[in-house]
């Protein structure tokens, strides 16, 4: 874990407000229609309609929290459904109040 790659990360709100709604998918996102449950977490779709933002910012938003782990994507089908990583999340929190 890279606690300067995830803090630049967090540095932009949009991406600190999609860690946040993934938190409690089932608060913040309508229910698949597809699956039943947010076990695998959100898809792109939803995401990009809550910020209102390009799917190509929250393609390069998502592959960026994916590539410091902080969010795990599972494929289904020709959709990705992206949910937070907790382990990493609980590392860095740590780690944050350990080292400063």
């Amino acid at each position: 874990m890279n606690i300067v790659e995830i803090s630049k990360i967090l540095a932009n709100q949009t991406r600190v407000d999609i860690l946040k709604w993934l938190k409690n998918p089932e608060d913040n996102f309508p229910p698949h229609q597809d699956i039943d449950h947010f076990d695998d977490g959100v898809c792109v779709g939803f995401i990009q309609d809550k910020t209102g933002l390009s799917q190509s910012t929250i393609s390069t938003y998502l592959n960026s929290m994916q590539n410091a782990k902080l969010v795990i994507p599972t494929r289904h089908g020709k959709w990705t459904y992206y949910r937070r990583n907790e382990e990493v999340i609980k590392a860095y929190t740590q780690s944050l109040s350990e080292e400063l």
